[in-house]
């Protein structure tokens, strides 16, 4: 296999390093900037893991969350460090007049440096104009602000209807900005408002001890020395750590995001020892391995003067961060997987739009691929499309999760298919293993399967042009994907025992993914007896070809394929390849593939399947894509219904070299209309895989 290296990436660990001291030193520069005075001593100074006794205080040091890589160490998520002037509760002067000053004075320095309107977003100044914009105009207010605003009043004892100029003179009075000194007011009319307009957004944010009030985010790093100087009391600035996604909009239902705990996880994660505003994964790989990801925040003991000032700091617990994730995943081999599933599905909708003809893949609209490693169970593609941007997540979620098509959906492991002729491969295996037909078993087929009912199901070719495809043995069923000859297989073999070796494929089972995955539906009698329903003859012939209640994701058609393209071991699925330590990238752990089940395939049948899916390849539906291709490999076209006013999913999986398998591929495209169009996307994989790539 050929493998892809980036030459940037020991430059980046160096980076990872340098940018780890220096945000390490800005975190000790706030505490030197931090200009205290002390408080009254009855002020509240204890909330959520921030302790002040006397002259002293503990600060939290945060520790850098690990960053995630593909399987050669190319970065996928990185961390970016970013920079906003707080308020700290605890260090704002108690008198009013004198907090006053500061926030005046934090606001002039911002002008001054050229960054109010620039490009930082003052909460501050934003806000300042919200009393006459919302309280007067409730109803085209946000909902969620609302909801806060709402909140703010309730804690205050205010009406729910008080009006701005109501609202006004509460701040005026409780921060005397209406106060006169030799007969002049103290402040001008321009920062009154913009006072108002501070404290009203303060109150709005919760503004205390645990909650710092961002009056600039987004500020570059040379703000730091003009606060240094100012020497404003209650200002410090705050290192915030942001996901960087180097590759957007790929693989976003791979890697997840990040954020802030959600109220009904806060016991288990209280459990853990995480603090309540803690950012932790919610989605995808963030979530899965944030035990890996999550690192140990540090602490710092400050000691001050009466007057605030700082004395002296010590670190008295030192920040651990978290460990870094490399993935199985190949970022090179999934961007051509995404650019080419969006492709495919475009060329069969405008194939089938060019020409006569109804539901053959007009309406075309999504799908999904996978890529595993054939004896390992690494997956180096996962892709479901239509996808989303995980950097533009937050502002389109809403058109994401109302999207008809569901974006959101991760339909490598979350989509539920048919598989159609993809499952004959397993029927044919388990019936040359139970000796029910033998390589050289004919079967004389003759359209119309007619066993139970004369007016029993027909093959496709039946369907077509009322022909039969004859007298034919496996190879050439499979090959030809005869309908007539496996309704007799399957018949033979029985559902139960159809059903037997299924699951020990790995259908309708768990591919042991760490994703959340659909183990789906396995057709039969158990599954019908759930349902209450009843299960007949007819509905075996049905199931053996892949259709009747046979539900499965992409993903474990790739495990189930993957088995049996190598001799009958069915690994585990997986995702994770290695946990490696953030600053010396030493290997703490290494996955070791996981044997899920295993059954014995004698040489014959194996060969015999073998050499059917490479007949399949050479001379029958998928001859049109691979019978010139430079290496032999092993593929089963499908199509499978999904209702009368639809065109059928398009299916196609296959295993690559023919001869020493070590890579297998299942795309399902959405009304495809034609398994070989799937049969696109899987070559452009294997291109990339083998280097075949123009």
């Amino acid at each position: 296999m050929r493998r892809k290296r980036d030459g940037k990436k020991q430059s980046h660990h160096l980076l990872r390093i340098a940018s780890v001291g220096v945000v390490f030193a800005v975190v000790l520069v706030i505490y030197v900037i931090m200009l205290m005075q002390r408080q009254i001593v009855d002020r509240d100074r204890y909330i959520s893991g921030i302790l002040t006794s006397g002259n002293t205080r503990t600060v939290v040091i945060p520790a850098h969350r690990g960053e995630i890589f593909d399987r050669n160490g190319k970065p996928l998520v990185t961390n970016e460090y970013k920079y906003s002037v707080v308020f700290d509760y605890g260090a704002m002067p108690y008198d009013a007049h004198e907090s006053n000053s500061a926030i005046l004075a934090a606001k002039q320095l911002l002008e001054d440096a050229g960054y109010v309107g620039n490009n930082v977003s003052t909460d501050s100044i934003f806000l300042g104009s919200y009393p006459n914009l919302i309280y007067d105009e409730r109803k085209t207010a946000d909902a969620s602000y609302m909801s806060e605003f709402s909140k703010m009043l309730e804690a205050k004892k205010m009406d729910s209807d008080i009006r701005a100029p109501e609202l006004a003179e509460y701040y005026v009075k409780r921060f005397a900005l209406d106060d006169r000194q030799d007969g002049k007011l103290v402040y001008t009319a321009d920062q009154v408002d913009f006072l108002i307009g501070v404290r009203f957004a303060m109150d709005l944010k919760k503004f205390s001890t645990a909650a710092p009030y961002v009056f600039a985010q987004d500020a570059d790093v040379n703000i730091l020395t003009y606060f240094e100087e100012s020497n404003i009391r209650g200002v410090a600035i705050k290192t915030d750590t942001q996901r960087k996604y180097e590759y957007p909009g790929y693989a976003s239902h791979i890697l997840g995001r990040v954020g802030k705990i959600h109220a009904e996880n806060w016991e288990y994660y209280k459990e853990l020892g995480y603090d309540m505003d803690a950012v932790v994964g919610t989605s995808g790989c963030e979530q899965i391995f944030e035990q890996y990801l999550h690192g140990t925040d540090g602490k710092m003991l400050i000691e001050e003067d009466e007057n605030g000032n700082i004395l002296s700091r010590k670190v008295i617990k030192e920040p651990i961060p978290g460990n870094d994730v490399w993935l199985t995943i190949d970022i090179d081999m999934q961007i051509t997987a995404e650019d080419a599933l969006r492709e495919n599905i475009l060329y069969i909708r405008d194939k089938a739009n060019q020409t006569a003809g109804a539901l053959d893949g007009e309406d075309a609209s999504a799908g999904a691929i996978t890529a595993i490693g054939a004896s390992n169970g690494d997956v180096y593609v996962m892709a479901s499309n239509p996808t989303y941007d995980l950097e533009k997540f937050n502002e389109e979620y809403a058109s994401l999760r109302d999207d008809e098509l569901k974006p959101l959906l991760n339909r490598s492991t979350m989509g539920l298919y048919q598989p159609g002729s993809t499952f004959k491969v397993g029927v044919a295996t388990a019936a040359l293993e139970e000796k029910v037909i033998t390589p050289n078993t004919t079967i004389v087929t003759k359209g119309r399967y007619t066993y139970y009912d004369e007016n029993g199901p027909r093959c496709w070719v039946y369907l077509k042009n009322g022909g039969t495809h004859g007298a034919i043995n496996v190879v050439g069923a499979i090959e030809v994907s005869c309908n007539y000859f496996f309704y007799d297989v399957g018949r033979r073999l029985t559902i139960e025992k159809m059903n037997e070796y299924s699951k020990k494929f790995g259908l309708g089972v768990s591919t042991g993914i760490e994703l959340s995955e659909y183990v789906g539906i396995l057709a039969g009698k158990e599954y019908r007896d759930s349902k209450g329903l009843e299960w007949y003859p007819g509905d075996t012939l049905q199931a053996a070809i892949g259709q009747s209640d046979n539900l499965f994701t992409p993903l474990q058609i790739s495990c189930y394929i993957a088995m049996i393209s190598n001799g009958g071991t069915r690994y585990s699925a997986h995702l994770l390849s290695s946990v490696r330590h953030y600053y010396t990238n030493e290997i703490i752990y290494e996955y070791t593939p996981v044997v899920l089940d295993e059954i014995e395939i004698s040489d014959s049948t194996y060969s015999t399947i073998c050499r059917a899916m490479k007949s399949v390849t050479q001379e029958g539906s998928a001859k049109r894509i691979f019978s010139k291709y430079p290496i032999a490999i092993g593929g089963k076209t499908g199509t499978a219904q999904v209702s009368e006013k639809k065109s059928d999913n398009a299916i196609f999986t296959a295993f690559a070299p023919y001869d020493s398998p070590e890579i297998v591929s299942t795309c399902i495209i959405e009304q495809g209309s034609n398994g070989t169009d799937a049969g696109i996307t899987v070559k452009a994989i294997f291109d990339n895989y083998f280097g075949f790539e123009e």
